[in-house]
């Protein structure tokens, strides 16, 4: 039986969370359907655009995605510092960029008088309101529900677009966050759709790669921030693109690569040795169907949220040495 999603997430152990969304009976809703003859790609657009849409509203930031033509993959940061920070007003204007609200919280943005008996409804629209800013189900839900609509306006048809609800996993450590966010990068390479990461369309890796030639970071992603500073990710950005094509490259069997010196340095920082590095990023969405971090990581997170460390133990340990 699926889980709750509040069994599943746990901002005490880690912010970080992988998301993936599958279209129904895994069809090429979103490219080439050589069922219905049909071209797709357009909506991979659809999601991309509305994905920085919705990043922009809420206080998660996008560390990687990939828009394949049937599923979708995210690696997500809750950022509940910013959720907390916003004040009053701001959780609401927040709110308002997607949301209708009421008519009470209109006139609180607006600067209007709220009397005296309306003040607990505001305050308590307020507290529900920014919880769900930082609320990965939320965020995900205004992702897929009008993608899903304007699809069926499209193939005017009614039903079903998203295969059911997506799937979520918590990434425990850092090693789990950088495997993850490779391997979703690498998808379009490993599915033989680009030969290139510059050539990987609806991608993060392609975002990164073109803002980089002009010594830039982009704005709608969450950054590569070096060691020493918080609200990042604790990595050169250079050095993880580095890793990525030399990844990348060994994958694809028509050309030649190793893992370089620098890429090296990273993986001696994670405790990853290159084999089980090439395992993560090619198979990371078999070998975890949970939580994924250090033992001593998972131990603390099922405990936590009282779960059974024994069903995601054997592969952490075996991917994590020490």
């Amino acid at each position: 039986m699926p889980r709750p999603r509040r069994t599943q997430i746990s901002l005490e152990d880690t912010p970080y969370y992988h998301c993936c969304s599958r279209v129904v009976r895994r069809a090429f809703l979103c490219g080439d359907d050589t069922y219905s003859g049909k071209n797709y790609d357009h909506r991979r657009g659809w999601v991309e655009s509305l994905l920085f849409e919705l990043e922009a509203v809420f206080a998660i930031d996008v560390a990687a995605y990939a828009v394949m033509s049937n599923h979708l993959h995210l690696v997500l940061r809750v950022d509940i510092e910013t959720a907390n920070r916003w004040t009053d007003r701001e959780v609401l204007e927040q709110w308002h960029k997607w949301f209708k609200g009421d008519e009470l919280t209109q006139k609180f943005v607006k600067g209007e008088l709220v009397e005296a008996h309306q003040v607990n409804r505001l305050k308590h629209s307020i507290a529900l309101y920014r919880s769900r800013l930082c609320d990965i189900s939320w965020f995900m839900r205004c992702l897929n529900e009008p993608i899903a609509r304007q699809a069926n306006q499209e193939d005017n048809c009614t039903g079903r677009f998203w295969e059911g609800r997506f799937k979520s996993q918590a990434l425990l450590d850092e090693a789990a966050v950088l495997a993850c966010m490779a391997y979703v990068d690498l998808n379009p390479i490993r599915a033989q759709l680009a030969d290139t990461l510059e050539q990987s369309d609806h991608t993060s890796i392609q975002i990164r790669i073109r803002t980089a030639l002009k010594g830039e970071q982009p704005s709608n992603l969450l950054p590569f921030i070096g060691n020493d500073q918080p609200n990042g990710i604790a990595f050169s950005l250079t050095d993880y693109l580095k890793l990525v094509d030399d990844t990348g490259r060994i994958i694809r069997n028509d050309k030649r690569g190793c893992i370089n010196e620098s890429s090296t340095k990273i993986l001696n920082r994670l405790n990853i040795p290159h084999d089980n590095w090439l395992k993560l990023t090619t198979e990371f969405g078999k070998l975890f169907h949970g939580p994924v971090g250090t033992l001593q990581a998972l131990t603390d997170y099922c405990e936590h949220l009282e779960k059974r460390r024994r069903h995601f133990a054997k592969c952490c340990q075996y991917f994590y040495s020490n």
